[in-house]
């Protein structure tokens, strides 16, 4: 099968094109025909060095990837059959290999493709929107009437976070550039702020949650915005003490995160796909020959949505 494997070229890491053979099964996972993979900024970082890497450097072959739709060629598992269509986040944050024609896959991590949904919306869906779902309904306990301020909300994270929020009731509030305020409006924001103006400063400390997709001083901006008690949640920062000491010290709460692969929270996202609630928006489809030019767009900054590859 044809694989992309980080190859270190000196001191650099660079994607390599490369034949594999097929993925041998162990008991509990499927082998799946790949048929979309959804790219994130997880996937760059990694391959700079950073990221996921100092976890999967010594892998041989170490193959990026995480998001994944695809079809069932083979079954260890009573779960799922050969024929099915399914999608997921696979062994997030571990050895995921999904820049590959065909992935073995844990059953766990993997929930039938709804039928209204493309191959390409199902594997540009996984990732982000369960950062966002456990972000804002696991850690930070978004409530119904609270009122939300979610950065970068026309990004992949981001224009998740704006529809489930909005489904659970909350009073969103998005920022963007303003070229994307009627995109960040069009999912639900009740509020578009363009963080490219001041206009941020000028927000009244009244924000329950704040979720920001951005860092640097993105968070200094935005602590002074959050009630006493209040939640913010930085995701570039990960598991960064820097951030929740800032917030301690400003009387909130700073939370750690990092996303986790989860069939109960899966099966929710794929119940959200098949009722509509989640609308993932596609922004660029490349081949699989050109991931470097989906990297390209990922680390533009500017990427509305999400960027998949195909096979």
């Amino acid at each position: 099968m044809r694989a992309i494997i980080l190859s270190k070229n000196g001191n650099v890491n660079q994607l390599k094109y490369t034949e594999l053979p097929l993925p041998q099964l162990n008991k509990g996972e499927v082998l799946v025909q790949n048929k979309a993979i959804g790219i994130n900024p997880i996937d760059l970082k990694t391959k700079n060095g950073n990221g996921i890497y100092p976890k999967l450097e010594n892998e041989n072959p170490l193959i990026l990837g995480w998001e994944l739709s695809g079809v069932v060629t083979q079954s260890r598992s009573e779960k799922f059959d050969e024929g099915d269509e399914v999608f997921g986040l696979i062994n997030f944050p571990g050895h995921g290999k999904t820049y590959a024609e065909y992935v073995a896959c844990p059953t766990a991590h993997l929930v039938k493709k709804p039928s209204n949904c493309s191959h390409f919306e199902a594997a540009g869906t996984s990732l982000a929107a369960l950062t966002a779902y456990q972000s804002l309904v696991h850690l930070a306990g978004l409530k119904s009437l609270q009122k939300i301020l979610i950065h970068a909300a026309s990004g992949g994270v981001g224009h998740f976070a704006v529809q489930i929020a909005k489904h659970l009731g909350a009073y969103v509030t998005g920022t963007s550039s303003e070229k994307n305020k009627e995109f960040v409006l069009s999912l639900g924001a009740e509020k578009h702020l363009d963080y490219k103006t001041n206009v941020l400063e000028k927000e009244h400390k009244d924000y329950d949650i704040v979720l920001d997709m951005v860092g640097g001083d993105t968070i200094d901006r935005s602590i002074p915005l959050i009630k006493k008690g209040g939640v913010l949640i930085s995701i570039p920062s990960g598991r960064n003490d820097a951030v929740t000491k800032k917030a301690t010290k400003n009387g909130i709460k700073g939370l750690k995160f990092t996303v986790e692969s989860d069939e109960n929270d899966m099966n929710i996202i794929a119940d959200y796909l098949k009722k509509g609630i989640l609308k993932p928006h596609i922004s660029k489809i490349v081949k699989f020959d050109a991931m470097e030019d989906a990297h390209a767009q990922i680390a533009s900054g500017h990427t509305v949505g999400k960027v998949i590859v195909r096979l």
